[in-house]
Parts: C-alpha cells; structure tokens; sequence
C-alpha cells in the first residue's frame, strides 16, 4: 500500500489503519530510538508519542515527504528532547523494578540466564558498541543509523536531519571511522 492510499485511509479513519501504521512503523522506530540512546522504556515512550503526535495531526499532514521520513523526523527530535531532559535527570535504579524485570508475575525468569561465556562475549561487545555510539554526536548516530541500520534513502536522511548531502556524507564518514578507530582500540586493549 502507497503512502497516499494509507493516508486516505488514516484520514477516513477506516478499521485496521492505525493497526497497519504501528505494525509497519513500530519496529523501526523503536530501534532507530534505541540506536540514538534512549534507554528501552524511554525508546517505546519516544514511538508512541511519535505515532500518537503523528495521528493527532493527521488532517494536517500534506504529504510533502514520504511517511517513513516524516515519521523517523519526528522521532528524531522526540529522542533529541528525551535525551536533553535525561541529561538533567540523575538517574538511580530502583532494585524492585531491577527484580520485577527479571522475574515474571508467577516468579519465574522472564528469560533464562545465559552461560558465563557467552554473556561475557555478548556483554563486552555491547558495551564496546554502546560505549563507541556515545562518542558519536547526536547528529552522527543519527546519520548512521537511519543510513546503515535502517537504509533510509539520502534524501530522506537528509531531510530527517535537517543537513545537507555532502554533510551527511562527512557525518557518516566521520561516524564509521570514529566507530572503526573505538573498537579497534577496545579490541586491542582487550
């Protein structure tokens, strides 16, 4: 289904529209929101406000840019506010959240443990790549993310942004090689 018919839908309101817009939009907006470090909670709350501001303002939409570039533009700065508030905010975790999170209703793992091996593996290199994004600036990650995890189109990368072509071509030139020189230098020191 093309953007226009899915637009005509959403505005009449038809059964099942909403439904095909969150199922398409979700997952990627969720991850694009996690990749641009928001925490999971904070990620899912970032997605429903973008298709909850989305569909507010749905008479209003012109169309002028596909949905997919409107949409991951509006989650960009719904992760940009996000991320600003956090930094004022000293986070502290709660031990009954931590426990609930582990555990399911009945008191059983949510997930079981993995072995100590591989855990160690998986763990270190999350931490390595979560560690190497946040020494991305915002408009980097974003760039790499809409671009090699999501494969958002130039143009449209551009116009989430809000930067030129060739600036887009120097931010994920400068992400990958600050990425590349990270994890080399991770794994060296391992």
């Amino acid at each position: 289904m093309g953007d226009q018919d899915r637009l005509r839908d959403l505005k009449a309101r038809r059964p099942g529209s909403v439904e095909a817009l969150v199922e398409e939009f979700a997952s990627p907006l969720l991850a694009a929101a996690r990749s641009w470090g928001l925490s999971e909670p904070d990620a899912e709350e970032a997605v429903q406000d973008t298709l909850t501001d989305f569909l507010v303002a749905i008479d209003r939409f012109e169309g002028r840019s596909t949905l997919k570039t409107f949409l991951f533009g509006v989650m960009f700065h719904k992760c940009s506010e996000r991320r600003r508030k956090n930094k004022r905010e000293q986070a502290t975790e709660d031990m009954e959240a931590a426990f609930a999170g582990r555990f399911g209703s009945l008191g059983v793992w949510n997930s079981l443990p993995r072995g100590p091996e591989e855990e160690a593996v998986n763990g270190e290199l999350k931490s390595w790549l979560e560690e190497c994004a946040r020494g991305l600036s915002d408009e980097q990650r974003a760039a790499f993310q809409l671009k090699a995890v999501e494969g958002v189109d130039t143009e449209d990368a551009c116009k989430i942004i809000g930067v030129s072509a060739t600036n887009l071509g120097v931010l994920l030139f400068r992400a990958r090689n600050k990425f590349r020189e990270c994890l080399e230098k991770k794994w060296k020191n391992r």
